[in-house]
């Protein structure tokens, strides 16, 4: 692969912590490349949407996990009602890392959850032992701004309150952080109401708060 840089392979796939190997490509010429080879491609369904990402999400180097996300963010206009839990949670738990869970979110999770009644699937994923799923659903308002539903956000933060695992914490710190923005009180008077939370979740609140 003309792309391909070994040293940056090595780099890339350590900081990641060896979730998976890597050819090396960094983000701007991955999506660079990406963009020239979709340019001629027609608009698909959101079945061949989904089945292109899981065949891109099975695939070993993680450069190709990124390309589905990316591929999502191109065409998710065509996504229906079904591509959450057709697609999208299987994509979250499959290799998942911080990186391709985040980027799923930010690309899949929030745009659709935001589009379509996805409630229930969202307190499904809170409710599910894999902590992945947990992350995307105190997520999954990430970037509403005004139209974020403050107290359903809180309600999942509060379901993980008490939670050490790392991933989750950070995810309510963020989901507290971004909600300070919003309505600072609300978020003080959680802070008060779940002393049990995490130092990584508290810390981050904070900084929302103190801006």
């Amino acid at each position: 692969m003309p792309l391909a840089d070994a040293h940056e392979a090595e780099a890339m796939a350590a900081y990641m912590k060896h979730v998976a190997p890597f050819l090396g490509v960094r983000s701007s010429p991955r999506r660079r490349a990406l963009a020239e080879a979709w340019t001629s491609l027609d608009a698909p369904s959101s079945d061949e949407l989904g089945e292109a990402c899981v065949f891109l999400m099975g695939q070993g180097a993680r450069e190709f996990h990124y390309a589905a996300y990316d591929l999502i963010e191109r065409y998710v206009a065509v996504a229906d009602e079904y591509f959450l839990s057709a697609y999208v949670e299987g994509l979250l738990t499959t290799t998942p890392w911080w990186d391709t869970v985040d980027g799923l979110g930010s690309t899949a999770v929030s745009p659709l959850c935001w589009r379509y009644d996805a409630r229930e699937i969202v307190l499904a994923w809170s409710e599910s032992p894999n902590l992945w799923l947990n992350r995307a659903a105190i997520q999954h308002q990430r970037g509403w701004k005004s139209e974020t539903e403050v107290e359903f956000v809180l309600s999942l933060c509060a379901a993980h309150a008490a939670r050490r695992e790392f991933f989750v914490a950070k995810a309510i710190g963020w989901a507290l952080r971004d909600l300070s923005r919003l309505d600072p009180r609300a978020v003080r008077r959680f802070l008060v109401a779940h002393p049990e939370l995490s130092l990584v979740a508290v810390r981050e609140a904070r900084r929302g708060l103190e801006r």
